[in-house]
C-alpha cells in the first residue's frame, strides 16, 4: 500500500497549470506600437526577429508580387495581432495554419489566427500579396518612386506598407532576407550582401542579405539598369555602389562623391568606432526628389544631391547615421536628434578634418546668423514635433548642443563620448534622456542643464565665452583653445569654406 500526501496549496498550483489559458485571457494586440509621434506606425503584441521576402517586380506594369515570411516571439497572449501593409493580401497563413484577416484605416491588416497564440512563443506568419506600389498614397505621400526602367522604395520615418508586411516602427528591428526577380537585363538592389544571383526563362533573381537587427525604414528595394561597382575594403568589407545609367550631367558628380564611401567610412571609424554591419556602399537612382537616406549599409542618394558638383558631406552624413540612426535607433520618433544632430556634427567634424573649417568656426557662423527672434530658435531639437522633425534646428541646432559638450567636457572625454555610446547600444534603441546620461556618466559632469538649454528651450541661448584646451582625433594636436560654444557675436559672421557644401544638404528630408 502506499499513501498519497496532498497538499491544498500545491494541489492548486498544479491544477492551476493543468488547466490551458482561456479566451478571456487573450487579446488582441494594440495597432500601434505607442510612438509619441506616429501612433498608428508599429504594433503591439509580438516582435520579429527575421523577414524573408520572396519579390517580384514588373516595371513595365508596375506590379509587385510578395510572399513575406515574418519569424517573431509573441509578447503577450494574442487572439489577434495587427502588420503594417497597404497592398492587397491574398492568404495569411499563421504557423502554417490559414489565418482570417482583415483590413483597417490606410495600412492596417488584422491577423486573426485559427488558434490563440501563447505569450513567448516563436511564431511565423506567411503573408501572400500583390498590387502597384505607386498608387498607394498615405497622407497624401507615398515611398515608392517610379523610375525610367524601374522604381525605388526609400523613405523616412514610413517606407515599408508600399513593398512588404511589417512592425513599421524601429523599436522593433530585424535581419532580412530579400530575393528579387526582375526582367532579364535590370538589376535588383537591396541591404546588406548580394549572396547570388540566377537567370532562367527572361527573369533574373538577386538574393540580398542583412545579417543585422535593422529597423523597417531603413530597408531598402531598387529595381533597374546600374552601373556597378564592387571593392573590399582593407578589412575585407564588401562595397557595392550603384549608379542608374540615366544620371545625365550629375553621373560624373554622383561617382565622385560615392566613390569615396570606403575613404568616409575608415575615417568614421576613427570617430565612432568600429562599422556595424556587413556591407558598405551606396546607390543613387534615376529619381526626381531631392532627399538622401541612410538606409542601412547602402544609402539612398537622389542625383540632385550632386547637381551642383561633388558633395562628399552628404556621404558622410549618411555614413555616420550607420552608426548613429541605424545601429542605435530612436526609441521613438520624438528622439530624432540621436540621429540628425550626431550625422550634422559629423559633416562638421570632416570639414575640419579637411582644413575647411572647424567644428566650432561652423557653430560660430550658424549661431551668429541666426537672429534671436529667427523662428530656428523656436524648434526643441530634443523633441521638436512631428511636423518640425525635420527641421534645419534639429541639424544645425543639435550639432551645436554637441559642440557645447565638446567645451564643456573637453575633447578627450567627448570623443570618448561619440566612440563609446554606439558601442553601448548597438544594435538597440535609445532616448534622448539616455544619452545625456551616459555623457554624464563617462565624463563625471551634471550636463542636465546643458542639454536642457541647447535642446529643449525655444530661445537663442546666450553665448558662453568659458575656455579649454585639448585636441581632436579629426585633426591631430590642437594648436587653438577650445572656447565656448560661440564666440562673441562678431560684427560680420565668417563663412567657413565648407559651409556652402554642408549647406546644401539641408535638401536631406525635403520628400516629407
Amino acid at each position: 500500500m502506499h499513501r498519497r500526501i496532498i497538499v491544498p496549496s500545491a494541489l492548486a498550483a498544479g491544477l492551476l497549470l493543468a488547466i490551458p489559458a482561456s479566451a478571456a485571457d487573450f487579446q488582441v494586440g494594440a495597432p500601434g506600437i505607442g510612438d509619441s509621434y506616429y501612433p498608428a506606425s508599429g504594433n503591439g503584441g509580438y516582435d520579429v526577429s527575421h523577414y524573408d521576402l520572396r519579390l517580384k517586380y514588373q516595371p513595365a506594369t508596375d506590379v509587385l508580387e510578395g510572399t513575406a515570411t515574418l519569424l517573431a516571439t509573441t509578447k503577450q497572449n494574442l487572439s489577434r495581432f495587427n502588420l503594417d501593409l497597404g497592398l492587397k493580401v491574398s492568404e495569411v497563413r499563421v504557423n502554417g495554419r490559414v489565418a482570417k484577416f482583415a483590413t483597417s484605416g490606410d495600412h492596417e491588416l488584422e491577423v486573426t489566427p485559427a488558434t490563440p497564440l501563447e505569450k513567448g512563443k516563436s511564431i511565423s506568419v506567411v503573408v501572400r500579396y500583390a498590387g502597384k506600389p505607386s498608387e498607394l498614397k498615405i497622407g497624401g505621400w507615398s515611398a515608392w518612386a517610379r523610375t525610367p526602367d524601374g522604381a525605388v522604395a526609400a523613405q523616412e520615418p514610413d517606407s515599408a506598407v508600399w513593398w512588404f508586411p511589417s512592425n513599421d516602427h524601429p523599436l522593433d528591428k530585424a535581419t532580412f532576407d530579400v530575393s528579387v526577380l526582375v526582367p532579364d537585363g535590370l538589376q535588383a538592389i537591396s541591404n546588406g550582401v548580394l549572396q547570388s544571383q540566377s537567370s532562367k526563362l527572361g527573369w533574373t533573381r538577386y538574393n540580398w542579405r542583412s545579417n543585422k537587427p535593422q529597423a523597417t525604414y531603413l530597408a531598402t528595394l531598387a529595381v533597374g539598369r546600374f552601373d556597378i561597382t564592387t571593392d573590399k575594403t582593407a578589412n575585407g568589407l564588401p562595397v557595392l555602389n550603384a549608379y542608374s545609367k540615366d544620371l545625365g550631367d550629375n553621373a560624373g558628380a554622383a561617382r565622385a562623391s560615392v566613390e569615396r564611401t570606403t575613404e568616409v567610412a575608415e575615417w568614421l571609424e576613427s570617430v565612432f568606432g568600429p562599422y556595424p554591419f556587413n556591407a558598405l556602399g551606396g546607390y543613387v537612382p534615376n529619381v526626381t526628389s531631392g532627399f538622401a537616406l541612410e538606409t542601412q549599409t547602402r544609402p539612398f542618394y537622389s542625383p540632385r544631391q550632386f547637381a551642383n558638383g561633388a558633395n562628399v558631406s552628404v556621404v558622410v552624413h549618411e555614413l555616420a547615421h550607420q552608426w548613429y540612426g541605424d545601429s542605435v535607433s530612436v526609441a521613438d520618433w520624438k528622439d530624432i536628434w540621436v540621429n540628425e544632430g550626431f550625422a550634422r556634427y559629423s559633416q562638421w567634424l570632416w570639414s575640419e578634418k579637411e582644413g575647411e573649417g572647424t567644428a566650432q568656426e561652423l557653430a560660430d557662423y550658424v549661431y551668429q546668423t541666426r537672429a534671436a527672434d529667427d523662428p530656428f530658435w523656436k524648434v526643441k531639437p530634443g523633441d521638436p514635433g512631428a511636423d518640425d522633425q525635420f527641421h534645419a534646428a534639429v541639424y544645425d541646432r543639435g550639432a551645436l548642443a554637441l559642440q557645447a559638450l565638446r567645451n564643456e567636457v573637453g575633447d578627450e572625454a567627448f570623443f570618448r563620448i561619440l566612440k563609446g555610446w554606439p558601442q553601448e547600444h548597438a544594435y538597440g534603441n535609445a532616448h534622448v534622456s539616455d544619452f545625456v546620461r551616459y555623457a554624464e556618466r563617462v565624463s563625471g559632469k551634471p550636463l542636465a542643464g546643458l542639454f536642457d538649454t541647447w535642446l529643449y528651450q525655444p530661445v537663442k541661448p546666450a553665448a558662453p565665452t568659458t575656455a579649454g584646451a585639448g585636441r581632436t582625433p579629426a585633426t591631430g594636436p590642437a594648436s587653438r583653445p577650445v572656447r565656448g560654444t560661440v564666440k562673441k557675436q562678431a560684427a560680420k559672421p565668417v563663412q567657413p569654406k565648407s559651409w556652402k557644401k554642408i549647406a546644401e544638404t539641408n535638401t536631406l528630408h525635403d520628400a516629407r
